[in-house]
């Protein structure tokens, strides 16, 4: 089995409290012990050691990032881990610079990660209905899909050579929530993701 470190981003607000995306992350705590994988929890909110988390991340095989999706993006306190987190870990343990060479100034900008293998997995909660992605003739996202819209995200795991799984999104959940249902979708992605994974192990 392997090593599964989970960040909570959640950012508690009165209208919205964080308690789905809670929920979430103890699901897939649960559901990944129970397949005897060995698990790691941070929950952003309640502080964190940044040189700690570098070392979770380094420890980790896969790294599942939970999180609302707040102004098209991640909430603040998860962004400020980010920020103290993976600035802490640019001493060589996240990367080893950013891929750049005295001798290729120019090239190779974001190629300098050393989580080569590690894997990593965005869970994320949207108020936007799923009708709003992928679809032209709706105006905002233009077509985009929920992988373009995080794509900064993408490309933060990316900066350390992390390699993505699919990504899972619960959608309308203030407006229009069907949390039974993306607790059904939620177990079913993670039973495919993992089991897909040991198969590539084996």
């Amino acid at each position: 089995m392997s090593n599964i470190l989970i960040l909570n981003g959640a950012q508690p607000y009165e209208f919205a409290p964080g308690t789905l995306n809670a929920a979430l992350t103890e699901r897939a705590r649960a559901a990944l012990e129970e397949q005897g994988h060995a698990v790691r929890v941070t929950t952003v909110v309640e502080g964190y050691d940044a040189n700690a988390e570098v070392e979770s991340h380094v420890w980790a095989d896969t790294v599942i990032m939970q999180f609302p999706v707040n102004w098209m993006g991640v909430p603040w306190s998860f962004k400020k881990y980010m920020d103290e987190v993976y600035t802490a870990g640019m001493d060589g343990r996240l990367c080893a610079g950013d891929g750049r060479t005295a001798e290729a100034p120019k090239a190779n900008y974001g190629l300098g990660g050393t989580l080569t293998g590690t894997k990593y997995m965005l869970s994320v909660t949207f108020n936007a209905p799923r009708e709003a992605f992928d679809d032209p003739t709706e105006l905002f996202f233009q077509g985009g899909s929920v992988d373009d819209l995080l794509r900064p995200i993408h490309l933060n795991a990316q900066f350390f050579d992390m390699t993505p799984l699919p990504t899972f999104a619960a959608f309308d959940v203030m407006k229009n929530p069907q949390i039974e249902a993306d607790f059904a979708r939620f177990d079913a992605h993670l039973d495919a993701v993992f089991a897909e994974a040991k198969d590539v192990a084996a």
